[in-house]
């Protein structure tokens, strides 16, 4: 739970100091500028603290990296719900709301955590979990997403190497299988959920994991 505190508070930081014009550079989500992001991390921020307070009396189905299901297919920026995003990251308007915004919602979902018994069992998309497996497996959509941050603008502080280093080890179990000594941390992350494509040398390291990439996490 500490280091979800860590890497959610890191990613509030590197927004907080973006320039306006950063807001309308393109972001590691494919279709998504980066303001759009900053828009789903409101909205994953609301989904901290409604899951935090929707406790369950059932026993746990997942854990930190069974929660993550994987897609078929990477996405489009077609999907309904990323249009959506899109639209309401331009009726903001100004930057600084969005900051305002995610600052607001933000700072209460880290205040949630911080305060979360690790043992509650909660619920959310149907599944139920201890409130930290929960938080664990958001220290991976923080990375990603903090990947995605930085992903054009280089000026900006990444992700913290402990985050960056769990979360590797999430999605090697989500593969079944580990990355290469040779990959980094961020670039395990970045070529195993599609966000980059591996060169030739890195598939002939991949081995026989390649075929199961790219996992689209969702």
């Amino acid at each position: 739970m500490d280091l979800f505190s860590r890497s959610w508070t890191a990613l509030r930081t590197a927004v907080a100091g973006l320039a306006d014009e950063d807001f309308a550079r393109p972001s590691g989500c494919t279709g998504w500028l980066v303001r759009d992001l900053v828009c789903h991390l409101i909205i994953d921020a609301q989904d901290v603290l409604i899951t935090l307070v929707t406790p369950a009396e059932t026993e746990p189905t997942r854990d930190a990296v069974t929660y993550w299901e994987v897609a078929e297919s990477p996405p489009t920026g077609d999907d309904p719900l990323d249009a959506l995003i899109v639209r309401l990251a331009a009726a903001y308007e100004e930057p600084w709301l969005l900051k305002f915004h995610l600052d607001d919602v933000g700072s209460a979902a880290g205040r949630a955590a911080e305060l979360a018994d690790p043992g509650l069992r909660v619920s959310t998309r149907d599944v139920v979990l201890t409130a930290g497996d929960y938080l664990s497996a958001y220290v991976l959509e923080w990375t990603l997403h903090h990947l995605d941050l930085v992903a054009h603008l280089p000026h900006v502080a990444g992700p913290p190497v402990e985050g960056l280093a769990r979360s590797r080890e999430m999605l090697e179990k989500i593969a079944g299988g580990a990355f290469p000594v040779s990959f980094s941390d961020e670039d395990a992350l970045l070529v195993g959920t599609g966000r980059r494509a591996p060169s030739e040398a890195e598939k002939g390291e991949l081995g026989e994991l390649a075929v199961k990439l790219p996992l689209v996490l969702g």
